[in-house]
């Protein structure tokens, strides 16, 4: 184990820019990149660098919150009531619907007088007993929203999934911390609604005439922390915030409303956090959490970005010798920030707390007496709502807009895979003595795959063939097919796609894999993609021809999507079943798949006449004139016969 995780520290501070050494192992199979993992601090070089890598950020954290495609924002109905009057502030109890039959609930602390458009607050609370109703020395999510209050702001304060009055669905929905669930490919997950919570929350303080929508601002704790963060990355309309304890570069986040799968994959919450950036921001630390580093590693790291964007003092930070808290000295500084960007104060230390009448709970529990909505969805009806959902968002737009629908679900289909078609100029390559293996590896990602390519000895060859297997005994097997191929002028390159981890036992022991990791049935559609490349790299004018048996021709399906760089395309459909979220999670365990339209949007990706699909059962039914998806198996004589050159 200790060898084990030497090799991933190892390869988790390999460095952009360092000298390039030929891989001897395939780094997927060792590395295992989990939440507690030492992460290096991001490093860019220009402002239009960091502004792609931030735009690309965006779409995979919506993609893996389940919300890109964007959902259709439903009318939020939401009910106010229940005022009462503490003196210098007033407090409401707040419920509206997200998505339909699912409910956001919380508070609405205002000033007692307002005058004109003001700023707002919205303030998400973290993992504490009592959630957004916790009041104790380290943590007081009533004192915080209360001083807002009194301070000049509207603040809003709502409930995590499954505390206090929002229990209609437990905080372990989806729960994908042991391995991929049915929701996880559909991109449902808790982290998922518990930011669209957010976004819809935003959209239920701007719907208010009172607040300044120029002046909307976000703080939260720990997994609050998260939330703030997360709501910053992907909302514009957020314009300060304060996310308090939870930028750490050794710990990310152990809660599964944390973790939603390809979430921080190549990237973490250094990263995510400075995507505020040039938006002010006050970042708070603790010396008693994960946060004790702040001061020299996380801070610097957000601070650099933001002077790229020529915006170095729009970020502070201030560390509290303290266990993980939101207490009081916390509080102060994020109010004295908040102070100083929205409302005009001159100095920018903290601003102190005053104290008055704390509401009981019964005056803060939205449903304490009262009857829960009728249409209240649980989580299994929460579930089959979404998964509907999604599935008409996909059929409304392919039928209404073919462009717009391979552009948004073609996205969506990349940002599931997470692979790429690599530049000819990011690979490299030797050939291994004396078996004539050529070994391939893309530049700074360590990855390994072997070709083993056969040319034909009498003819010179017009077309090079790569036939891609998840078994490497598929060559031997097919010892007729390869003569035949060879007589027939072809150059032949057979590869073995990605076996799996080598320490999958390992690997196991750390939770929420597919949240920081690639799945091994994405990293086998990249190595098609990788093969692909080298070859078109070194053939010169000779077509290329790609064939998929059994598993990785579903694999090839999918890469094709991503790089249509072949000539033809033949794959094995192994007789997949479309319609079973259990046939996916046990052949093609891809995070977010079915959210992109799988199968359905890579067929329609497909370029005009070169993708012919074998094999495929009575539920691998997908209309397309363009593609000629047969019920026959792929044999032998049917590959040889599509290949066959004029």
């Amino acid at each position: 184990m200790k060898q084990f995780l030497l090799v991933v520290s190892l390869f988790a501070f390999i460095q952009i820019g360092m000298a390039q050494e030929f891989p001897t192992i395939d780094r997927r199979a060792k590395e295992v990149r989990h939440l507690d993992l030492k992460y290096e601090p991001p490093v860019y070089q220009s402002k239009e660098e960091w502004q792609i890598r931030a735009a690309q950020l965006r779409k995979q954290i919506l993609f893996a919150a389940g919300l890109f495609p964007e959902p259709v924002k439903t009318p939020l109905t939401p009910q106010v009531f229940g005022k009462i009057d503490k003196g210098d502030y007033t407090v409401e109890k707040v419920f509206f619907e997200s998505f339909p039959g699912h409910y956001v609930t919380g508070n609405l602390y205002k000033p007692k007088n307002i005058n004109g458009k003001i700023p707002a607050v919205l303030s998400p609370s973290g993992h504490w007993a009592y959630g957004r109703l916790e009041n104790q020395q380290l943590n007081s999510g009533q004192a915080r929203a209360a001083n807002f209050a009194r301070q000049g702001y509207i603040a809003f304060s709502w409930d995590m999934v499954g505390y206090n009055d929002s229990i209609a669905v437990p905080h372990t929905f989806a729960n994908h911390r042991e391995g991929l669930v049915a929701e996880s490919l559909w991109g449902i997950n808790l982290l998922g609604l518990q930011l669209w919570n957010s976004i819809r929350s935003v959209d239920f303080l701007l719907s208010l005439p009172e607040v300044d929508a120029e002046k909307l601002a976000v703080t939260g704790e720990s997994g609050g922390g998260t939330q703030t963060f997360l709501l910053y990355a992907v909302d514009d309309r957020i314009k300060v915030s304060a996310p308090v304890n939870m930028i750490s570069s050794v710990m990310q986040g152990g809660s599964v409303c944390e973790n939603a799968p390809l979430l921080r994959i190549d990237t973490n919450n250094m990263e995510i956090g400075a995507m505020m950036a040039p938006r002010p921001m006050m970042m708070i630390a603790a010396t008693g959490d994960w946060t004790k580093d702040t001061p020299t590693v996380e801070y610097p790291a957000v601070q650099n970005i933001y002077k790229l964007l020529g915006a170095a003092d729009k970020v502070n930070f201030a560390q509290f010798d303290s266990p993980h808290n939101y207490h009081k000295d916390s509080r102060e500084a994020v109010y004295g920030a908040f102070a100083y960007w929205l409302q005009g104060r001159k100095e920018f230390g903290p601003l102190k707390e005053t104290s008055s009448s704390i509401p009981t709970l019964p005056e803060l529990l939205v449903f304490y007496g009262r009857s829960r909505p009728e249409n209240e969805l649980n989580e299994k009806q929460l579930t089959a709502a979404l998964m509907k959902a999604h599935q008409q968002q996909l059929d409304s737009l392919q039928k209404q807009d073919e462009a717009k629908f391979k552009a948004q679900f073609g996205e969506a289909l990349k940002l599931s895979i997470m692979a790429e078609n690599p530049k000819p100029e990011d690979l490299i390559s030797t050939t291994k003595a004396p078996s004539g293996i050529t070994l391939i590896s893309r530049k700074n990602r360590q990855d390994l795959i072997s070709l083993s390519i056969t040319r034909p000895k009498q003819k010179k060859s017009e077309s090079w063939v790569l036939i891609a297997s998840p078994v490497s005994e598929f060559m031997s097997e097919t010892k007729a097919l390869t003569e035949q191929l060879l007589k027939d002028g072809h150059t032949i390159a057979f590869l073995t796609t990605f076996p799996g981890r080598s320490n999958a036992e390992d690997a196991n022991k750390f939770k929420f894999l597919t949240t920081y990791n690639r799945s091994d049935d994405a990293n086998r559609i990249q190595d098609i993609l990788t093969a692909t490349a080298y070859l078109n790299k070194i053939k010169g004018t000779a077509k290329l021809n790609i064939i998929g048996v059994k598993q990785a021709g579903l694999h090839l399906i999918l890469a094709q999507a991503i790089a249509n760089s072949a000539d033809k395309i033949i794959a094995d459909a192994a007789q997949f079943n479309l319609s079973d979220d259990q046939d996916f999670l046990k052949q093609m365990a891809i995070p977010g798949l079915r959210r992109a339209g799988d199968f359905r949007t890579a067929i329609a990706l497909a370029s005009p006449s070169i993708l012919t699909i074998h094999n495929a059962g009575t539920e691998f039914q997908i209309t397309n004139s363009q593609v000629q998806i047969k019920s026959e198996k792929l044999s032998e004589l049917t590959i040889s016969e599509l290949l066959k050159l004029k």
